[in-house]
């Protein structure tokens, strides 16, 4: 018998999901016939979707070689460090993530991704000691896409995870604005609201009004310089769409510059031939906290800026001079 002390950050989860992440390797329908036949929690039978407090215990009746077999020790990958730490306290991590970098690993890249580069820096840092953790593992708050650089959220702990995961679907706690540069002479501020679904063939998203199963989005851009036909807008989403920025402004007639997905490919080419600059001019650059909740009142006013990259205000200069 394995007795498990449940702590804070193993609380507030549901059993079968603590145990699918504490027996990582097991298949699911082993984790499913052991909560029936082989787990108690404070020495009861409890249903899968028992909600885990701190300090109870989960007995596990599994023998030894099951639980070496289907327990997978958690490794800290050591890959270069590619990211800037803009903000960083013992609840949250904010760092500034590169074009080029994905946020999460995917089928072709396991190791070097933004995730594994930022547990490797808590690990060093004393942040995060992977040998005492049961279950968690910290993790980004919002994501990016590959090419579109700036700051991403990591909770450094399971309630603070949990925490800023609903903030960030809470419209006005975490507000996130973004730097681009577009196609237009855009002259004034605009409120864009829409529906989008996504094309899942060509890894794109369509745009309209009243779409079939489509979700709502919206989007604020605002001008700040313009010239030559081009325009430095500060954008930000109220919601988080896939390729909201992008797909949204090409819908409105002002597509990033860069982006081969939504973009205007006369423009680009030029981009590309002057700056060699291949994918979307975008970069997450300010982020504002609002109502935080208890216990991160703190943050509350505070604003996070990430400044952008040599690159893009190399293109600025130029297209805007």
């Amino acid at each position: 018998m394995k007795n498990i002390d449940i702590g804070e950050n193993e609380q507030n989860q549901r059993l079968d999901r603590f145990l699918r992440k504490y027996l990582n390797g097991a298949p699911l329908g082993f984790i499913y016939k052991a909560i029936r036949k082989d787990v108690k929690v404070n020495g009861r039978r409890a249903g899968r979707d028992q909600i885990l407090r701190s300090g109870d215990v989960v007995s596990l009746y599994i023998g030894d070689e099951d639980l070496a077999l289907f327990r997978r020790s958690k490794k800290t990958e050591n890959v270069r460090r590619q990211f800037r730490v803009a903000y960083e306290d013992e609840n949250i991590l904010v760092v500034e993530k590169p074009a080029g970098l994905l946020t999460h690993g995917d089928g072709k890249e396991k190791k070097n991704h933004l995730t594994n580069q930022v547990i490797s820096y808590l690990t060093a840092t004393g942040g995060y000691d992977p040998s005492r953790e049961k279950t968690f593992v910290p993790a980004p708050v919002n994501r990016l896409d590959r090419n579109t650089s700036g700051l991403v959220i990591f909770g450094r702990n399971y309630r603070a995870l949990q925490h800023f995961n609903e903030l960030i679907r809470e419209r006005g706690s975490i507000r996130k604005f973004y730097l681009t540069i577009v196609c237009g002479d855009l002259r004034e501020e605009f409120h864009l609201r829409g529906e989008m679904v996504k094309r899942e063939d060509k890894n794109m998203i369509r745009v309209g009004e009243e779409l079939p199963g489509g979700k709502t989005m919206e989007t604020v851009a605002v001008p700040l310089r313009r010239a030559g036909g081009f325009t430095l807008a500060e954008v930000e989403i109220l919601t988080g769409r896939t390729h909201q920025i992008r797909a949204h402004l090409a819908s409105a007639g002002y597509p990033v510059i860069g982006d081969a997905k939504y973009g205007d490919p006369g423009v680009n080419r030029v981009i590309r031939e002057r700056f060699g600059q291949t994918t979307q001019l975008l970069h997450a650059w300010r982020l504002v906290f609002n109502h935080c909740g208890e216990g991160y009142e703190y943050l509350d006013g505070m604003e996070i800026r990430g400044e952008p990259p040599e690159r893009f205000r190399k293109i600025e200069k130029e297209l805007l001079k």
